[in-house]
């Protein structure tokens, strides 16, 4: 049965077409005024002939976009499931998040995040493929893919970016091997992992990334200015990978990771966009959710980009929402953005 539906499905948009045509040869063949020469039938005939042209064109053209509409959804759902929208609350963190793609009709592109609460703490990832859209999904995806794992095996945070380099290695090495490119031996990813423990202490890797803002009350600063790692690819790691202590992030701060395609965003003018200024203007009316914030951010990136961003933007907003313990001695504040440099010794 299904056998049979199927030619059936395949073969009916071609009925309308099939018909027009052949009642355009029915009335040049049979009908006596198509076949005479004077002005009237010939405008008759143009007319009829014109009729069956527009047709056709009329349903070839709906017959394409409801192909177009079927892959876009396709295209959707498969990458909602590469990369999926956290929940708005992750082990008393608040959670926001979203992306914008440089490529039109693209929901996402070369950026990746998540958000993971594990017995070591929540753990989070930002990071940038080189290149934008779907040809950077693969990368997205194995990535993604691995830091899942990881988040949970591993104790140490090290050992997750370890786990990332070696992910991207192997999805590199298959894509040269499946279709050689000379462009694969220059594929980067810049990446930051996170990770919020139940005190709120953070601790840092950074390869190449921007460094996340920090928004306490009305003031917004840099979480770290210290040298990052180089990014994932090109170079090994170090040896050490001691991840970075940057303070803690207290109840009602908030941390705002982001792909450097937002700084870099430019107007028609050619003037970069100053993320640190919106989210100043963001938290002026203090206290703010992770939603005005963001909400703040993407409005402002939009309106200051007019035609839309040249490169993928990904934003991500983690606020403390976490209920205070109780403790005998007073908590402490996050600690002011450190300039030591992250080891960069290579083994």
């Amino acid at each position: 049965m299904f056998g049979i539906r199927r030619p059936l499905r395949r073969a009916l948009p071609l009925g309308l077409p099939t018909a027009w045509g052949a009642l355009a040869i029915t009335y040049k063949l049979s009908c006596p005024s198509a076949r005479q020469d004077g002005l009237l039938a010939r405008i008759v005939t143009s007319a009829v002939f014109f009729a069956v042209g527009t047709g056709l064109i009329l349903h070839m053209r709906q017959a394409l976009v409801r192909e177009l509409e079927q892959a876009r959804r396709v295209a959707g759902a498969a990458q909602s499931v590469v990369l999926r929208p956290p929940p708005p609350r992750v082990d008393g963190l608040n959670v926001a998040a979203a992306q914008l793609s440089a490529d039109r009709g693209a929901s996402v592109g070369g950026d990746l995040n998540e958000v993971i609460a594990t017995e070591h703490g929540v753990r989070v990832v930002m990071g940038d493929v080189r290149g934008h859209g779907l040809p950077a999904l693969g990368t997205v995806a194995a990535l993604l893919g691995s830091f899942r794992e990881a988040a949970h095996d591993e104790h140490d945070l090290g050992r997750v970016l370890r786990r990332l380099e070696r992910a991207l290695e192997r999805h590199l090495r298959e894509r040269a091997r499946d279709t050689p490119d000379a462009t694969v031996a220059e594929e980067f990813v810049t990446v930051l992992v996170l990770e919020i423990r139940e005190d709120g202490e953070l601790h840092v890797l950074n390869c190449g990334h921007p460094w996340p803002y920090l928004l306490s009350g009305t003031s917004v600063r840099v979480l770290s200015r210290a040298d990052p790692l180089p990014p994932l690819g090109p170079f090994p790691l170090p040896v050490d990978l001691s991840p970075m202590p940057c303070g803690r992030l207290l109840r009602g701060e908030s941390v705002v990771l982001f792909t450097d395609g937002a700084e870099d965003a430019r107007d028609t003018r050619g003037r970069f966009f100053s993320l640190s200024g919106t989210l100043e203007k963001a938290v002026r009316d203090h206290p703010v959710t992770v939603q005005q914030i963001l909400r703040a951010v993407l409005t402002a990136l939009l309106r200051h980009t007019a035609a839309g961003p040249t490169d993928d933007i990904a934003v991500l907003v983690l606020r403390n929402g976490r209920l205070p313990a109780p403790t005998s001695g007073a908590r402490g504040t996050a600690r002011p953005a450190t300039t030591h440099p992250q080891p960069t010794t290579h083994r």
